[in-house]
């Protein structure tokens, strides 16, 4: 079941996910394969965030030299605006500082802000970042995380997956770039499909076939099935693995450049691994002038035409091959979005309307 973990997690209130300093390594490694300096002289910015633990904080604070960054600047939730509540004890990180303040370290958020070489070692890293408590929770939509928002280049981070249609049309809002990661089922969101249609959004580097595990909050509610995956991937504890999450960017990579290597149509009806399509060929829908084609690798090379193509398409996409027209039966009134895809009478669901890039 593809939503079972995050279904439990629903029920047990939780929507706190941390990711993997090994999943968030290797997403940025192929932004800088791609061009090294993606981050090179900009203000990266990481809300919804835990800075004092956070695997998004120490990457970018321990590369902070490398990637050429302006400045790094992140913040987290105060403890008691958490939807999942787990009992509060302040880090020695935090008590140690002057700045502590018992009365705020549970409804204050905290920003922390790493721009140079404070300790004068000679290298800017984490034990350079400075942190003071904000003047509210932390909110991302507050005024003072928003304002913080205008000032960054790029955001990153890993929202709250409740809250991913409202963190993207924030970030929209601003005209920013960004990389997050969210739930595969947010493709087809009307305030996320126009934006991969207009070639504003897409998937990130890290493939959908690729597992990644996230840490979750003590005594959260984890599929025995997700765990005992996590624990066979090497972790072992509070960890689930979710199938069903990807990255979102709006940055390039050369994944995303890679075209598809594909069969005309008669070498697929003749030599397809699949028997459906070697039995019959390809059928054409009832309501629409396109022809179904129920797996990506079967995209036909040849065909000029539109063709309905299953979601995980788009882990595939190069926009140099193909065009995205619509979705079939999303349930929105955008104008890209088609009646059922209908063959013989049967609805096809999950499908996007595609066609190829005139060559012309």
């Amino acid at each position: 079941m593809a939503n079972a973990s995050l279904t439990a997690a629903k029920n047990a209130k939780n929507d706190e996910f941390y990711t993997q300093y090994h999943d968030i390594e290797r997403e940025i490694n192929a932004y800088l394969d791609f061009n090294p300096d993606t981050f090179r002289g900009k203000t990266v910015l990481l809300p919804c965030d835990d800075p004092e633990w956070s695997n998004f904080t120490l990457y970018f604070a321990q590369h902070f030299e490398v990637l050429g960054l302006k400045k790094l600047i992140s913040t987290s939730y105060a403890a008691d605006s958490k939807l999942y509540k787990t009992p509060y004890q302040p880090s020695l990180f935090e008590q140690n500082a002057p700045q502590f303040d018992p009365a705020k370290t549970s409804v204050k958020g905290k920003i922390f802000v790493l721009d140079g070489d404070v300790d004068g070692d000679g290298i800017i890293d984490f034990h350079d970042i400075k942190w003071q408590y904000l003047e509210g929770d932390g909110d991302f939509r507050s005024r003072e995380v928003t304002a913080l928002r205008d000032e960054a280049d790029i955001i990153v981070t890993n929202p709250p997956f409740s809250l991913f249609r409202e963190f993207l049309a924030w970030i929209v809002a601003a005209d920013k770039k960004c990389l997050m990661i969210g739930n595969t089922n947010a493709i087809t969101y009307k305030e996320v499909f126009p934006l991969i249609k207009e070639n504003r959004l897409w998937l990130g580097a890290t493939g959908f076939a690729t597992d990644m595990v996230f840490g979750v909050p003590e005594g959260t509610v984890v599929s025995e099935a997700y765990k005992k995956k996590a624990e066979r991937m090497g972790y072992v504890g509070n960890y689930t693995r979710l199938g069903n999450s990807c990255w979102f960017t709006n940055l390039d990579h050369g994944r995303r450049h890679q075209p598809l290597m594909l069969m005309t149509e008669a070498d697929n009806v003749r030599y397809s691994r699949h028997k459906e399509i070697r039995d019959v060929g390809y059928a054409h829908y009832d309501n629409y002038d396109a022809i179904e084609v129920p797996y990506v690798d079967a995209i036909p090379s040849d065909y000029n035409g539109a063709m309905g193509v299953p979601i995980t398409f788009l882990d595939k996409y190069c926009p140099e091959q193909f065009e995205i027209i619509g979705v079939f039966n999303h349930g929105s009134d955008g104008p890209w979005d088609f009646a059922p895809a209908r063959i013989n009478g049967i609805d096809k669901y999950k499908r996007l309307a595609i066609r190829p890039v005139s060559k012309s």
